[in-house]
């Protein structure tokens, strides 16, 4: 299924009818962007004032609770309407974007942030989504409603990390079916990658992986951040980066040494968004490596998790 066309259609209708959502896509056409060496990889930064609702979210439970699901349709704007998806999801156009174009794909339902046993979903997402990049946010890990399933999309080529990983090796852990996954060497921070064919192929991989993986800091799912677009030859990548930390101990907007910068996917795949000018003017490698350091897996992280996939 290519709903290319569709969704360009829809995503057009929405700018046409819907004023806040155009003028912060208009907005986003004046963001300012500078990009961080990290070790050879341009990391790329933009100030996005309009993101400071996500990254300030408070995502503890009792917050959660006593604010209306803005995923469920009853709380949405009469003006946002969804574009359906397999009968499980909607399609919706995100109003704060980070991309050009910027979708959000909530369950249809509201239950919890939980990638297990949708990652065929998201292999099929990535399949009709050409030229997009689909992204899950952990609950833990970035997601602003870890309390209702959805995933996100945004532009592939506003993704660093895509690019960037062509540059590294990959060591192959296993192989089920017409999967492959394997560890990237090289980059500031543990992944694992997945090519597939076939969504089954893919899903039986991360399950091999997601079984791997520790569940730390209170979650019930392994933390984590995950992509996925089609890499060409009927491929479709996978990119998971494994997490520890919800967010950096410098986390805050308090005091001179705090940021306000809250790591998700995007952030991870090497855009890191800035809702303040003063932390986009700041934010440096020291910074930048500094969070890869206290959020995501080392080298030897990821050869433990390497060895438990094997034990499997």
């Amino acid at each position: 299924m290519v709903l290319t066309d569709k969704v360009r259609s829809f995503f057009q209708g929405q700018l046409a009818g819907w004023q806040l959502a155009a003028g912060n896509y208009s907005s986003l056409e004046l963001a300012e962007y500078r990009t961080v060496d990290i070790d050879g990889w341009e990391v790329c930064l933009q100030f996005n004032p309009s993101r400071i609702v996500s990254s300030s979210a408070k995502v503890d439970s009792g917050s959660v609770a006593s604010r209306p699901c803005f995923l469920c349709s009853v709380n949405r704007p009469e003006v946002q309407s969804g574009l359906d998806f397999e009968g499980r999801y909607e399609i919706l156009v995100n109003p704060y974007p980070i991309f050009p174009c910027h979708l959000t794909i909530p369950d249809i339902s509201h239950v919890p942030q939980c990638i297990s046993g949708r990652l065929s979903d998201m292999f099929l997402l990535a399949e009709a989504l050409p030229g997009m990049c689909v992204f899950y946010n952990g609950p833990k890990c970035g997601a602003s409603a870890p309390d209702h399933m959805h995933f996100q999309a945004g532009n592939i080529e506003k993704f660093p990390i895509i690019p960037e990983l062509g540059r590294h090796d990959c060591h192959t852990v296993a192989s089920v079916g017409d999967a492959r996954l394997s560890v990237v060497h090289g980059m500031p921070y543990g992944l694992f990658t997945i090519d597939a064919c076939t969504p089954k192929a893919a899903s039986e991989a991360f399950g091999m992986l997601y079984a791997a993986l520790p569940c730390a800091g209170g979650s019930q799912e392994p933390m984590m951040n995950v992509l996925a677009y089609a890499a060409g030859a009927g491929i479709v990548r996978i990119v998971v980066i494994p997490r520890k930390r919800h967010r950096p101990s410098f986390y805050g907007t308090e005091g001179e040494h705090t940021m306000l910068v809250s790591p998700a996917s995007v952030d991870m795949g090497g855009l890191f968004i800035m809702p303040r000018r003063c932390d986009f003017l700041r934010m440096d490698a020291v910074a930048i490596k500094k969070i890869f350091d206290e959020l995501c897996y080392s080298g030897r992280d990821i050869e433990g998790v390497v060895q438990a996939v094997l034990k499997k």
